[in-house]
């Protein structure tokens, strides 16, 4: 397999070894798999949009409002990951596509976090300015030198211009804050606030836990039964699918048991 065709291998595998009716769950598996990363990221990305960026300037909006906002940012990062996916094909493939946002975008959005995570010196300016400084490196050495200075760097300079550059960068900014004891004061206002939420009790999230838990055990339950039904209509590997079936209506039922005796104590306690 030549080209963008070895991206169809794995499926190609599936066809040939995955008995009649495993395949199709497989295959809805890898869509509903992908469908539901691709939500969380959306309902994430307009989360922030709506709460860190909008209402940043608009510190005064009312939450229905925040709420439209953000699904207005749903529908128009939605559109752009649409636009995107079309695109796949014409820019090497999806492996490419992945390898060169994850060298441009891997390291500069998340080892400044993730440093602040050690380190009582780092702002959110200073992880900003850095996020941003390190994308514009990356994007500029990706799109913008091969054509105008005809130079460009392979996938393993990629990687490490994207991880060094941060790096680099928040190792001299601690330096510097340590030398001029700067950036306590918001690690310690930040303490203040986490002790606080610490404090406060949240027994409605425990309880939509176990709500959520219950519906994922109903999910697998159905899903169990659905393999039971193909292992009847099958006429390869139903001892096999079967089998399957069984374990799965076990886990879930186990789970969807567990779960319905957590609530009810829970409200007999209440």
């Amino acid at each position: 397999m030549d080209g963008l065709a070895d991206e169809g291998a794995y499926l190609l595998m599936c066809k040939e070894v995955l008995p009649v009716g495993m395949l199709g769950l497989m295959l809805g598996g890898m869509v509903f798999a992908t469908s539901s990363s691709v939500n969380t990221t959306l309902n994430i990305s307009a989360g922030v949009l709506a709460n860190d960026v909008y209402k940043h300037f608009r510190p005064n909006a009312a939450g229905d409002h925040l709420v439209k906002v953000g699904r207005w940012s749903t529908i128009g990062l939605g559109v752009i990951t649409i636009v995107v996916a079309l695109l796949v094909p014409y820019m090497g493939g999806i492996v490419e596509v992945v390898m060169s946002v994850a060298a441009i975008t891997g390291g500069a959005m998340f080892l400044p976090p993730m440093w602040a995570l050690f380190s009582k010196y780092q702002t959110g300016k200073s992880v900003l300015a850095i996020t941003i400084v390190s994308l514009l490196i990356n994007s500029f050495f990706k799109f913008v030198s091969p054509g105008l200075l005809d130079f460009s760097l392979d996938r393993a300079q990629e990687m490490w211009l994207g991880v060094g550059v941060p790096v680099v960068m928040l190792f001299l900014f601690e330096l510097y804050a340590r030398t001029k004891k700067t950036g306590i004061s918001q690690y310690m206002d930040y303490q203040v606030l986490v002790a606080k939420k610490t404090s406060e009790p949240n027994e409605e999230t425990g309880e939509g836990n176990k709500r959520g838990a219950k519906v994922i055990g109903i999910g697998v339950a159905s899903t169990g039964i659905l393999l039971l039904i193909l292992s009847y209509i099958g006429k390869t590997g139903t001892a096999l699918v079967a089998g399957m079936g069984v374990l799965v209506v076990l886990l879930g039922s186990f789970i969807i048991y567990r779960n319905s005796k957590s609530i009810k104590i829970t409200k007999d306690i209440t």
